[in-house]
């Protein structure tokens, strides 16, 4: 006689989510999971927060430096791509000018900057959030169907070293949110 028995297997947490009331309780809340230590947060409301961004620690952007270096690149490229078509491998001379005659390789040089800054920036952005991202895991909880209209909500990732499923729910618990919810996988 066998006996199959069935272990039900729990979903990975992604973390634990609280709900506030308005933006201002949001920001007080992410300000004291940051002096208690929490790193691995994020935060979700309908409006802009000023200053939220900074407690959360978002770094600067890595966008700008991507651009830059597809403007280089694209207008390196522009010009020797000119370079050796007009002075190694089909070298005209019209006109008794030189045949590396920059001037009028300006144009198509700096077309080429920004073509490639322009496709550094929409893959870096693309890359760098993580795009396309058709789904997130806060979208298992009920209540965030709202973050788009009135609802403001604090997420501490399951990842953060300081995360405990039982303390890092007591701590939400005392700032006193509408709700802490459990975000599966």
């Amino acid at each position: 006689m066998s006996h199959h028995t069935e272990q039900v297997v729990a979903p990975a947490a992604y973390g634990l989510m609280a709900e506030f009331p308005g933006e201002h309780e949001l920001l007080v809340a992410a300000q004291r999971a940051r002096a208690e230590g929490y790193t691995r947060m994020d935060a979700f409301s309908p409006v802009p927060v000023e200053g939220l961004s900074d407690v959360l620690g978002h770094r600067r952007s890595r966008v700008p430096l991507m651009v830059l270096c597809g403007g280089i690149i694209g207008g390196t490229t522009g010009f020797l791509l000119q370079y050796w078509t007009m002075v190694k491998a089909y070298p005209l001379n019209i006109g008794g000018k030189p045949l590396n005659s920059w001037p009028q390789w300006i144009p198509v040089t700096f077309e080429m900057t920004i073509l490639f800054a322009s496709l550094f920036a929409v893959v870096g952005m693309f890359l760098l959030n993580g795009l396309p991202l058709p789904y997130h895991p806060v979208f298992n909880v009920n209540s965030f169907a709202r973050a788009s209209q009135d609802a403001f909500f604090l997420c501490i990732e399951a990842k953060d070293p300081r995360f405990d499923p039982v303390g890092t729910r007591r701590f939400l618990e005392s700032l006193h949110p509408i709700e802490v919810s459990d975000v599966a996988e």
